[in-house]
Formats: C-alpha cells, sequence, structure tokens
C-alpha cells in the first residue's frame, strides 16, 4: 500500500517540527512527512513530489500554492484570520494534537479513506495475550503493561484494559475518549476501525494503549463472545500484530473470551487461599469441558 505525502510549511520552525514529529509517532498512518520553514523550500519539495494534504500557515499559502501540488490545502491559524481564503478549511494551529488529528481526518476523509491506514498483511503472526488470575491484588495490570512495553520494542503492540475498575489516574491518564468510543464505534455498520484507532490511543514509550472505561455500567454486560469478536476485529483492521488483554474476572461467559487468546499468562501466589483459588478455577474450567484453556496457561509470579 502507498503510502501519503504530508507536507507541513509554516514559520514556526520548531511548532511545523515537533507536529511532524507528532504524526509520524502515529504508527497506523502511512505517512511521509516533510516539514518545510521557507518559500524556497516548499519550491524546492514541489519539484520533487505532490502533496497529498499540505498544512500551511496564511503567510504562507499563496506563494506556496503556487510551489506544490497539492490534493488537499487546509490552513494553520493562530486564530487572526479575517475572512481571507474561505474556499480552504482552516484549523486553529494551537490545540491539542489528537483535536488537531481528528479534525485533518474528518476534512481529509476521502484520503484517509483511500488507504492512508495500514492494512493487515496476510503473513502476519498475530495474537492476542491474556493476562488473567483469579487472585486479586497480585500485579496483574502492572505485569500486564510490562509484557506490553517489551513486546512493543519489536512488534505493533495494543494494550487494552477490561476491568471495571481500571484505576484512571493511576497507570492512565484520563482522556475524554476511551475504550467506550471503540466499542460503540466497532458496533456500527460502516466505518474504518483501523482509522478511528489512529486518534485514540495513547503511548506508553512503543507500547500503544486504550483508555479504559471509566464507568462500570457501560461493560458489565459485554460478554466473553463479545470482547472475542471486538479483539479479532482490531486485529483485521489494524496495524497490530498482538493485543495484551488485561482481563478482570467479573466479564459473563469468561471462558468464551479466554477460548479467543493465543496464549494466557496467570498471575499466582503460593499461599494456602491462593492455590485454592486457582484451584477453584482450574475445576471450573474442567466441568465446563474447557481443558483447551487450561493448555494455554503461562504461570507467573505475581507481586513481582
Amino acid at each position: 500500500m502507498k503510502s501519503k505525502n504530508l507536507i507541513i510549511c509554516d514559520a514556526e520552525e520548531d511548532y511545523a517540527k515537533a507536529l511532524a514529529a507528532f504524526f509520524l509517532r502515529k504508527k497506523e498512518m502511512m505517512l511521509q512527512v516533510q516539514v518545510c520553514s521557507s518559500i524556497e523550500h516548499a519550491a524546492f519539495l514541489g519539484e520533487k513530489l505532490r502533496a497529498d494534504i499540505l498544512l500551511v500557515s496564511p503567510e504562507y499559502a499563496p506563494e506556496v500554492r503556487q510551489k506544490i501540488d497539492a490534493e488537499k490545502v487546509i490552513l494553520l491559524s493562530d486564530g487572526n484570520m479575517h475572512g481571507e481564503y474561505q474556499e480552504l478549511p482552516v484549523l486553529y494551529k494551537y490545540q491539542p494534537g489528537e483535536k488537531l488529528l481528528n479534525s485533518i481526518i474528518r476534512e481529509c476523509a476521502e484520503i484517509f479513506e483511500a488507504g492512508v491506514v495500514r492494512g493487515v498483511c496476510g503473513n502476519r503472526q498475530q495474537k492476542i495475550i491474556g493476562v488473567f488470575s483469579p487472585v486479586h491484588r497480585i500485579g496483574k495490570t502492572a505485569y500486564a503493561l510490562r509484557l506490553g512495553e517489551d513486546l512493543a520494542e519489536s512488534e505493533n503492540v495494543l494494550y487494552m484494559n477490561l476491568e471495571i475498575y481500571a484505576g484512571l489516574g493511576g497507570h492512565f491518564e484520563q482522556n475524554s475518549q476511551t475504550l467506550a468510543d471503540v466499542i460503540y464505534y466497532a458496533g456500527q455498520e460502516k466505518g474504518n476501525l483501523g482509522l478511528m484507532l489512529t486518534t485514540l490511543v495513547c503511548h506508553r514509550g512503543n507500547l500503544d494503549y486504550l483508555q479504559p472505561v471509566p464507568v462500570s455500567e457501560d461493560i458489565k454486560g459485554i460478554r466473553g463472545t463479545e470482547w472475542g469478536e471486538l479483539a479479532n476485529k482490531i486485529l483485521e483492521q489494524s496495524i497490530y500484530d498482538t493485543l495484551v488483554l488485561d482481563i478482570g474476572d467479573f466479564i459473563p461467559e469468561l471462558y468464551k473470551l479466554l477460548k479467543c487468546c493465543t496464549e494466557l499468562h496467570m498471575l499466582i501466589l503460593e499461599d494456602e487461599y491462593s492455590r485454592a483459588k486457582v484451584l477453584q478455577f482450574e475445576q471450573e474450567m474442567h466441568l465446563l469441558g474447557q481443558e483447551d484453556i487450561l493448555k494455554k496457561i503461562i504461570r507467573k509470579g505475581g507481586n513481582a
């Protein structure tokens, strides 16, 4: 799939470089980003390539548009526009990066739908790693995040917390858009889930993660089958090779989600009560005829 060219032309060179770096961190988007801070540089770039998207400050717009051929031109305003260039979309340049990206995606929907988001390669080895334990207060979330960070050094990894109380403000910064938005969007008939994820994921180094659902009632009724379907849809429609699912034990028909996992990391402790909880879980899987789940378990020491 061919990447798209995005050119940022702004008199504030540091701003343009920071914005370019932000776009380049969006691994889901196949963008080649160029920065120019002078008319001369714009003329040079215009000779070398055609821009799919040109982001340009108003003071540069007349001359830059003569130098660079672009499918879509968007003005980056500092708030001092006076009605000129009414034929062009105008975005406020100093808004948060995620909001600016959302606006750009809306303005350039036809370009993004044409394939800017990486598709699924048939040769990719994809996997769903579940992190689960019937024992509580064992360091499960910290372990799942470390596992995701380690894997993300060499592959595209998305972490999702499926607990009813994930601890917003602890491991996770609070954000207006969360896993709840992904659940809603994935249930719609139309739309590009991979593209939508580019506007929602947060980052811990190389690891991408989704903000957990802030209201427990919003996810208590989601069954194991539905979580499994969502996980597989994300793998099918996004760049991610691996999903790390931090799984709570409240999920109705939990075993159906565990069946979807390629491997299952179970944190354990060696005290009497912890062993009793693990034994009860294993007996339940036997009663449900789910011995295949037990074969996926990789035991890990808790609170490490």
